[in-house]
């Protein structure tokens, strides 16, 4: 993915929480033909906690054994990840100057790892069990799935559960973070209380501030 460096996330720990926090991802592969894209959801194994990279980190996702993508796994373990905010059009009518440009605000994290299908029933039920964990983690009242369990046995046949090994990591954070203060603020209010509202977008907004610094890369 292209980057720029007014748009770099503000730190490694910005990126491993936008993909704690968006674990919804495109998981692309290609066999020499246009590439494969399934959107599935994607976890943080138990007691993973990464520092200020996801490189060298496993995740864990699931599909379902009718999507006929995971039978490429094998021959091209190769992945890419894609996460995403949603993506907010920012009107010039907010700015308040003239002349001006109307542009998309957003955030993304692309990853791209090496995927493993997991074959044993356990691992996959584990995966399975972990992503509701995960899921109703940000819920404030967690829904227990203790008395569904047998449910979850009962359709692991229709669930391909597999891990992804990350090797990479590119982020994009166009947050209007090189606008003033006053313009950036009222980008930031047009996107909670304007005609399109776009919540996840202005709270990264509030997290990068304005003027976030280019950070070096190894």
């Amino acid at each position: 993915m292209h980057t720029y460096p007014s748009y770099v996330a503000p730190s490694g720990r910005a990126i491993v929480e936008f993909v704690r926090d968006h674990p919804f991802a495109v998981l692309a592969t290609s066999t020499g033909g246009a590439p494969v894209a399934t959107h599935v959801p994607i976890v943080f194994p138990p007691e993973v906690e990464p520092g200020e990279t996801l490189v060298g980190t496993r995740l864990w996702g699931h599909m379902g054994t009718a999507n006929a993508h995971w039978r490429q796994f094998a021959e091209q373990p190769d992945a890419l990840l894609v996460f995403a905010s949603s993506h907010a059009y920012v009107s010039p009518s907010v700015y308040e100057f003239t002349p001006a440009v109307p542009t998309l605000d957003y955030a993304t994290v692309h990853l791209t790892g090496r995927v493993t299908v997991l074959e044993a029933a356990e691992a996959n039920l584990a995966v399975v069990e972990q992503t509701v964990a995960q899921l109703e983690g940000a819920r404030g009242e967690p829904w227990d799935p203790t008395e569904s369990r047998h449910v979850f046995e009962k359709i692991l046949d229709g669930v391909v559960s597999f891990t992804i090994d990350i090797e990479s990591e590119t982020a994009m954070f166009k947050l209007s973070q090189d606008m003033p203060a006053d313009v950036h603020g009222r980008v930031r209010h047009d996107l909670l209380e304007g005609d399109h509202l776009h919540p996840d977008v202005a709270e990264l907004m509030e997290q990068v501030g304005i003027d976030c610094p280019h950070r070096a890369r190894e």
